[in-house]
C-alpha cells in the first residue's frame, strides 16, 4: 500500500507541476558529474541513475559519450517527460519504471547513482530492503546524494530522512568503502537553499 501511494504521488507530481520549477531541478548536475568523472569509468561502463525522474544528468552523460545508461524511476510520467526532452537520443537509454525497493536486474552495473532518492526512505525496513537490492545487483561504485542534517524536513510534500556523511558511511559500510564526500548547497528554482551531502563508495573485495 505504501508503494502504491508513493507511485500515485509521483505520477501526480509529474503531471500537475511545472517541471522546470520543482525544487530538485538542476540545470547542470555539477556535483554528480564531478563525482562520476572522478571515478574515471570507461565510457561503456553500465551506469544506472536511481530515481532519475526528470534529472538532466542523463543528458550530460550522453553528451560526455557514456553509452551504457539506465534511468530508473517509480513514475512512468517522469520518464516519459525525460524521453520527450531527449528526443531521438532517448533511444540510447534503458528506461526502467520501478520502485527501487522492488528492483532486480541481471545487469552488472559499474555505477549506481542516487541523488535525492535514498532520503525518501524514512523507515529502517525500507533502508534494509534498499541494501538488499544493492547486494543483489552488486554495483562496483555508489554515488549517494541526500539532504544533510542541515537540509529541509520534507520534499514534494513528503517526509524525508536526513543523513550526515558519517551516517551514510555507516549505512553502506558492510559492503562499501567511502572514497569521497562533499557537502553542497543546492539552489532551487525559487532561489531557496537546500543542503546536501554527497558520498562516493567503492565495493569492498
Amino acid at each position: 500500500m505504501i508503494a502504491s501511494k508513493s507511485k500515485l504521488h509521483w505520477e501526480n507530481v509529474y503531471t500537475s507541476k511545472d517541471l522546470s520549477k520543482v525544487s530538485w531541478v538542476q540545470e547542470k548536475p555539477t556535483t554528480s558529474l564531478s563525482f562520476i568523472e572522478g571515478l574515471k569509468l570507461h565510457k561503456s561502463a553500465p551506469i544506472i541513475d536511481i530515481a532519475g525522474g526528470n534529472s538532466n544528468l542523463v543528458d550530460y552523460l550522453l553528451s560526455n559519450s557514456y553509452t551504457n545508461l539506465s534511468v530508473l524511476d517509480i513514475s512512468a510520467n517522469a520518464l516519459e517527460a525525460t524521453k520527450k526532452r531527449l528526443g531521438s537520443k532517448a533511444k540510447k537509454v534503458n528506461w526502467i519504471v520501478s520502485n527501487v525497493l522492488n528492483f532486480s536486474s541481471l545487469q552488472n552495473y559499474e555505477l549506481w547513482h542516487d541523488r535525492a532518492g535514498f532520503h525518501f526512505l524514512t523507515q529502517e525496513k525500507d533502508i534494509i530492503q534498499y541494501l538488499q537490492v544493492l547486494e543483489k545487483t552488486k554495483p562496483t561504485y555508489l554515488i549517494i546524494g541526500t539532504f544533510s542534517e542541515n537540509g529541509p524536513d520534507k520534499c514534494s510534500g513528503l517526509p524525508i530522512k536526513k543523513h550526515s556523511i558519517r551516517d551514510l558511511t555507516e549505512v553502506f559500510s558492510n559492503s562499501y568503502q567511502l572514497i569521497d564526500s562533499k557537502n553542497v548547497n543546492h539552489t532551487t528554482p525559487t532561489a531557496s537553499e537546500q543542503n546536501f551531502n554527497f558520498c562516493s563508495f567503492k565495493r569492498k573485495v
